[in-house]
């Protein structure tokens, strides 16, 4: 059971730190290079756009009073020429951000998904797939965006500060104190805000987690939706998630976008107040041969303005750094998620194998404290069929599941020609068995590719065998365009029949020592089956294999049927000799022969 829905939020295991931002700037290594030419070129930016008021003040003070027409045009053709170097120079740099940005974004999400290939089958039964997708896909674009341009520009601001604070001490420290006298508001309105700040971006990553993942869950089950018209319930539960959605926005937004009017308030403040102290408190800094400089204080007052935009836009780099770090929190949660299917230290390589099976007193758990499996131990024969059956979650899937290695056993050992599971490498298991779930799974693409989803080096006309092997050759070839049909996500337009025919001619083509068939005929019409069980019985031949099924006629012909109860192995032994001990197999065999001859009547 899923312990995580749509409309529960994700509690988060540790809490955030900002060391992780430091773990984060690992992917930022690999382009050390585009890092630094993107920090150079920023930084001859700074300095060209400080010179602007420089050169105004050089025009206003000294040329204009002096007459010197020349120079004026001249420094006006250099103002010119550096707006327009500026503007090159920010283009240049912003190719250069935007290609290392999304290298690194594809650096991150290859990371994550990765990982999310070796999770267990217990992680996504634990989760809805749209919290996973939103992790994937959102909050790696939002980190990747942010560790490209607000970590070089957080830099590139501070120094900024640093150079108009020293344009400024060298037009009037005294005046540079003033611009300086509205940092302390500045600060403590980001102190008092930032842990509401946190705790509402937060929020508001769970929401939008919340709503992605019962869109994803949605568009999955639309036709069930209009099936039973869900429409409007459906509608009205989304609507609560994207109200939930929003409130959260708007309270983080409310308090970040606080920060642009405040810097703004005490940037007009000072700008007065320099005015003020230039004419009446300073005014010595400002008088050269009893001449006052108006051009002085006009570079005074575009310095304090510039050392305002950068502390501004450090603002909006710290309310960027909040939202990224809410990402980055459930993107180490999920980079972090343990794998607790994996190759041991010391694992080796399973060597080809005869398939011989053993369960050597198995106990397995899903949830702590309750047992699916109860020590069960038994032994299988290399070639020997074995039929699994018993009622609804008795564990018949357990066993193929603990098998094919997809969760590790409890208690006990499972053995493949006397080689323990949990010592050997995962690929080299199961590259020698064949398994077919119940859920059967098409990929997007041609039917040709699907069936040679089962060994990548197969050729056509191997695929083709193994599809005629199952009798799905004939299907396919009435196709529009036969094995090169093009297939939907999910195999939609295709019968249920025909989509396990073709993961039935997959696994075959992989042509595996162990064969897995969970349910294999289950959605196959009577005729058909009648067909896939002569490519079963050509399949079966020298190869141990495993078949979990309902329907007990499509297993009459194994060499053992096994029945599963509570946990444990119940009854065993073949289908005459079940039949004769008129046990719980007769009853279920007798069960389902009254059923048919009811319906036959």
């Amino acid at each position: 059971m899923a312990r995580n829905k749509f409309n529960i939020d994700e509690e988060l295991d540790t809490p955030f730190n900002w060391s992780q931002f430091k773990r984060a700037l690992v992917y930022i290594k690999n382009y050390k290079k585009n890092i630094a030419l993107m920090f150079l070129l920023s930084c001859v930016t700074i300095v060209l756009g400080l010179l602007m008021p420089k050169i105004q003040q050089n025009v206003i003070d000294k040329m204009i009073p002096a007459g010197r027409i020349g120079w004026i045009i001249g420094l006006g053709v250099a103002y010119f020429c550096v707006n327009i170097l500026t503007i090159l120079i920010n283009r240049y740099r912003s190719k250069i951000s935007v290609r290392t940005g999304q290298s690194i974004i594809t650096d991150i999400r290859s990371d994550v998904f990765i990982h999310l290939q070796k999770l267990s089958f217990d992680y996504y039964d634990s989760r809805p797939h749209g919290k996973i997708l939103t992790r994937v896909i959102n909050y790696v674009n939002s980190v990747g965006d942010f560790l490209t341009n607000a970590v070089i520009n957080v830099i590139l601001e501070f120094l900024s500060m640093i150079f108009i604070l020293f344009f400024m001490i060298g037009i009037s420290p005294k005046m540079t104190l003033v611009v300086l006298a509205g940092l302390p508001f500045f600060a403590l309105y980001v102190i008092i805000t930032k842990p509401a700040q946190r705790r509402f971006r937060q929020k508001r990553a769970n929401k939008q987690s919340n709503t992605t993942a019962y869109l994803s869950e949605n568009i999955n089950g639309a036709k069930v939706t209009q099936a039973f018209s869900r429409e409007a319930q459906n509608k009205k539960t989304f609507d609560g998630l994207l109200e939930e959605t929003r409130k959260y926005t708007l309270r983080a937004v409310y308090l970040g976008h606080g920060m642009w009017p405040m810097s703004m308030l005490i940037a007009r403040l000072i700008r007065v107040c320099i005015y003020l102290a230039a004419v009446f408190w300073f005014k010595e800094d400002f008088i050269v041969d009893g001449v006052f400089q108006l051009g002085a204080t006009t570079a005074m007052i575009a310095y304090a303005d510039r050392f305002w935009g950068p502390l501004q836009r450090l603002g909006n780099y710290y309310n960027q750094a909040l939202d990224t770090a809410a990402y980055l929190e459930r993107i180490f949660q999920l980079l972090d998620e343990p794998v607790t299917v994996d190759d041991a230290p010391a694992a080796k390589d399973l060597p080809p194998i005869q398939g011989n099976v053993t369960f050597d007193k198995v106990m397995f758990e899903y949830e702590k404290g309750t047992p699916v499996l109860k020590y069960v131990s038994f032994d299988v024969a290399a070639g020997e069929s074995i039929a699994l059956v018993g009622p609804t979650g008795a564990g018949k899937s357990t066993i193929i599941n603990l098998l094919s290695r997809f969760y590790n056993v409890t208690e006990g050992k499972v053995l493949i020609d006397e080689h323990d599971l949990a010592k050997i490498k995962l690929r080299s298991l199961r590259q020698q068995m064949g398994v077919m779930l119940q859920d059967t799974f098409i990929f997007s693409g041609t039917i040709i590719d699907n069936i040679r989803y089962g060994r990548l080096d197969a050729t056509d006309e191997e695929c083709i065998a193994a599809a005629k092997a199952v009798h799905a050759d004939e299907f396919i070839r009435h196709m529009e365009n036969g094995y090169y049909t093009e297939t939907k996500e999910r195999g939609e337009g295709l019968s249920a029949g025909q989509r396990q025919l073709i993961s039935f001619a997959r696994t075959m083509l992989s042509n595996p020592r162990i064969l897995i068939l969970d349910e294999a005929t289950s959605s196959i019409d009577t005729n058909t089956e009648r067909l896939v069980q002569e490519g079963i019985a050509s399949l079966l031949k020298g190869r141990t294999s495993f078949i979990v099924a309902h329907r007990l006629s499509t297993i009459k012909n194994c060499d053992r049927i096994m029945y599963i109860e509570a946990g444990e192995i119940a009854e065993q032994g073949s289908h005459d000799e079940l039949m004769e001990q008129r046990g719980r197999y007769y009853k279920l065999y007798m069960s389902q022969v009254n059923q048919l001859r009811a319906l036959a009547g």
